[in-house]
C-alpha cells in the first residue's frame, strides 16, 4: 500500500492511526491506494497490539428485552451510550442467564471495562469481575472491593417518601421488587419477609418502608407485601389485584418503581378510587397522575457508571441526590436533594 501511494510505510500508518500528522493530500493519497487494494485496519489486529478494544460491556442480569421495554433501564443505558459517543468508544452487550457460565461469558468478552446492571449479592459474576484487572463499576450494588458502586442512599428516601404518603393516615399496603434471583410473585405479611433480601435495592427500600411505618404507629409486621418478578406495569397490575382484597378504601400503595405504581392505578382506580400511590423513579407518566414519587435520575447514573469505567481514577461523587416530587413539582414539605 505503501509503495502503491508512494510513501514511506511510517506515512501509510500515520494516515489510518495519526492523520492529523499526514497532510491531506497524502492522505488522501494512502487511502486510495488502500481502496484500490482492498485493504481495511484490522481491529482485531489493533486490539491486540494496543491492549485495547474501545469497548464499555454492560452486563446486564435481566433478559435483555428489559433493556429496551423498561423506560428507566432505557434511561441508564441512554447515560453509558452518551458517553460512550462523546469519548469515542463502543458498546457491548453482555447478557446473563442465571446459570454456571455466567462468570466466564463476561470475562471472555473483549472489553477495556464493565459497567453492571444492579445484581443480587450472591451472583458469582460480582466476584469474577472484582477479580479481573479491568475497571467494572455497578449500578445501585451491592458495594463489592474492586467494583465501583454509583447509587442513592435507597433507605433514606424510601423512608422520606413513605413517611410523606403515611401523613394522611391511610393504610399501607407495598408492592416490592425481587427478593431474590428467583424472582418469585408471591402476596406475604412483613411478619413473614426474610430478614434481609440479596438485592441491595430491594433491601434499602423495604427498610426504609418498614420505619416510615413503624415511626406512623402501625405496625409492618401485618403490612401486606406483594412481591414482583419484574418491573413491569402488568407486574403491578397483578400484583395490585392479589392485595385488591386486603385493601381498606383509604389504603396508601406503596410501590418500588412508578412502572409498579401506574400499573397498580390501572387496576385499582375503578374499584379504588380513594386509594393513593407512591412510586419511584419521577417518571413523566406518573407525574401526570399525581403519584408521589422519588427522583432516580438514572441516566446520570449511566453517565457516571461510564466515565468511571473508563477512568477508575476520575475524580467525582458516586452518590446521587434524589428529591419527592408529586403531580410536576416537588411535593410540599418534600426534602431538599439529598446526597452524601
Amino acid at each position: 500500500m505503501a509503495a502503491r501511494a508512494g510513501v514511506s510505510p511510517m506515512t501509510a500508518s500515520y494516515a489510518f492511526n495519526r492523520p492529523a500528522r499526514v497532510a491531506d493530500a497524502t492522505r488522501d493519497r494512502v487511502q486510495r491506494a488502500a481502496s484500490e487494494l482492498g485493504y481495511r485496519p484490522d481491529a482485531v489486529g489493533r486490539a491486540l497490539k494496543s491492549g485495547r478494544t474501545r469497548q464499555i460491556g454492560v452486563v446486564f442480569g435481566e433478559h435483555l428485552a428489559y433493556a429496551f421495554d423498561d423506560p428507566q433501564a432505557a434511561q441508564f443505558l441512554a447515560g453509558v451510550a452518551e458517553v460512550c459517543v462523546e469519548e469515542d468508544q463502543g458498546l457491548t452487550f453482555i447478557p446473563t442467564r442465571g446459570d454456571a457460565a455466567d462468570a466466564g461469558r463476561v470475562l471472555s468478552a473483549a472489553v477495556d471495562g464493565f459497567v453492571l446492571w444492579t445484581t443480587a449479592e450472591d451472583d458469582p459474576v460480582l466476584a469474577a469481575v472484582a477479580g479481573d484487572p479491568r475497571p467494572a463499576v455497578i449500578q445501585g450494588g451491592p458495594p463489592r472491593q474492586g467494583i465501583a458502586c454509583v447509587t442513592q442512599d435507597d433507605y433514606r428516601a424510601a423512608l422520606a417518601v413513605a413517611s410523606h404518603g403515611l401523613r394522611e393516615g391511610r393504610t399501607p399496603v407495598v408492592i416490592s421488587f425481587p427478593l431474590d434471583r428467583d424472582r418469585e410473585h408471591q402476596v406475604t405479611l412483613g411478619a413473614d419477609l426474610p430478614p434481609h433480601a440479596p438485592f441491595p435495592v430491594t433491601d434499602a427500600r423495604l427498610r426504609g418502608y418498614r420505619a416510615a411505618i413503624e415511626q406512623a404507629g402501625l405496625s409492618w409486621t401485618s403490612t401486606s407485601i406483594a412481591v414482583v418478578a419484574r418491573n413491569t406495569q402488568p407486574d403491578g397490575a397483578a400484583a395490585a389485584r392479589a392485595l385488591a382484597p386486603r385493601l381498606t378504601p383509604d389504603a396508601l400503595v406503596i410501590a418500588m418503581s412508578d412502572e409498579l405504581a401506574l400499573g397498580a392505578h390501572q387496576a385499582l382506580h375503578e374499584t379504588h378510587p380513594e386509594a393513593a400511590y407512591l412510586g419511584w423513579d419521577a417518571s413523566p407518566a406518573a407525574r401526570r397522575l399525581g403519584i408521589t414519587s422519588v427522583t432516580n435520575p438514572l441516566r446520570e447514573q449511566g453517565r457516571r457508571c461510564a466515565q468511571a469505567a473508563l477512568d477508575p481514577g476520575r475524580p467525582g461523587d458516586h452518590e446521587i441526590p434524589w428529591t419527592i416530587t408529586t403531580g410536576s413539582t416537588p411535593a410540599a414539605g418534600a426534602p431538599a436533594p439529598h446526597g452524601r
